[in-house]
């Protein structure tokens, strides 16, 4: 659903978004070697690529939407490891769920070249790009010619602290359900 510059996503929409984004490839005829998605918002459809595609998913964490609650991009830190994987060659698919700025997986690519010097070639591969983005992916399933707020299912828990979560739930289901 869009209102104004926001856009709410369920979650039977984001399955369908990812299922979808995973079928873009897969008819694309293109094979990939190495499957790599950025944390947080790479994650999902990377898990859903990893187990279509039978491959282990390797995880690079970045981070740059650190101020004003994480809706204002800032200076871009790569984690220095990736996790999932001794190294990455020949072709790879990068999958992250959003091109904003483009700016991430930009700089991303060109770190993962210099980190893994035996890559041949990087697609990428996102659920929605904005039209901001300075970056188009290889494979997406949604390109606005604006630049909403996309609020995805899962941010309910962004606010949640345990306290409250742990009440939610022992109201829920009571103590013994948990």
């Amino acid at each position: 659903m869009t209102t104004l510059d926001h856009e709410y996503v369920t979650w039977p929409e984001y399955i369908n978004l990812c299922e979808r984004l995973v079928a873009k490839v897969g008819l694309s005829g293109w094979k990939f070697d190495s499957l790599i998605c950025l944390a947080r918002g790479g994650m999902r459809p990377g898990d859903v690529f990893s187990r279509i595609y039978g491959l282990p998913l390797a995880v690079l964490s970045t981070s740059s939407y650190r101020a004003e609650a994480g809706t204002v991009q800032g200076e871009l830190c790569i984690a220095k490891h990736i996790t999932g994987v001794d190294t990455l060659k020949g072709k790879v698919l990068l999958v992250d769920d959003l091109c904003d700025s483009g700016k991430t997986i930009s700089k991303v690519i060109v770190h993962l070249k210099h980190e893994f010097p035996e890559i041949e070639e990087i697609r990428v591969a996102a659920i929605w790009v904005k039209q901001q983005s300075v970056l188009v992916p290889d494979y997406y399933v949604v390109k606005y010619d604006s630049n909403p707020w996309i609020h995805q299912p899962f941010e309910c828990y962004d606010d949640v602290s345990i306290q409250r979560h742990l009440e939610y739930c022992i109201e829920k289901y009571g103590k013994d359900g948990i």
